[in-house]
């Protein structure tokens, strides 16, 4: 395979986990993580692997029946794929604790994924989610 054959596989590879999100689909993420995929950190109550980011699929989509994730940027080398995205949805469910507003929330998304054999074995990610609660008006309610 070329390189250039490479970064594109690797390419669609993300851009599989994203639509995960947009189709509402967790089952997508199957062709492309890894089995044993390391998602760095997990989400509060995440399990690790495909399974764990799966449940958060099915958790995000159903307090954001909206969601989208926009890509905006992709840096990329072989192996390594960096990018920069918008995610945007309307909270109509539980999230974290935090019973439905019904607002709209836009916040940033900055992730760095290793890729091998076409298939995602690290995902080390940042979202704003102060800025999510900010917009919602709230903070999820401590323990």
């Amino acid at each position: 395979m070329s390189t250039t054959e490479q970064l594109r596989a690797e390419r669609i590879a993300v851009e599989t986990l994203y639509r995960a999100f947009n189709d509402k689909n967790p089952d997508l993420v199957d062709a492309v993580l890894a089995p044993d995929w390391d998602d760095i950190p997990l989400a509060p109550g995440q399990q690790p692997g495909p399974e764990g980011i799966k449940a958060i699929i099915r958790e995000f989509v159903a307090a954001f029946p909206d969601v989208q994730i926009a890509i905006h940027d992709v840096v990329q080398e072989p192996g390594k794929v960096a990018v920069r995205a918008e995610i945007t949805g309307t909270h109509q469910g539980t999230l974290f604790g935090i019973a439905p507003t019904g607002k709209q929330v836009s916040f940033r998304l900055h992730e760095f994924h290793k890729v091998v054999e076409g298939r995602l074995t690290t995902t080390w990610h940042m979202e704003d989610w102060f800025g999510v609660f900010q917009q919602l008006g709230q903070f999820p309610p401590q323990p």
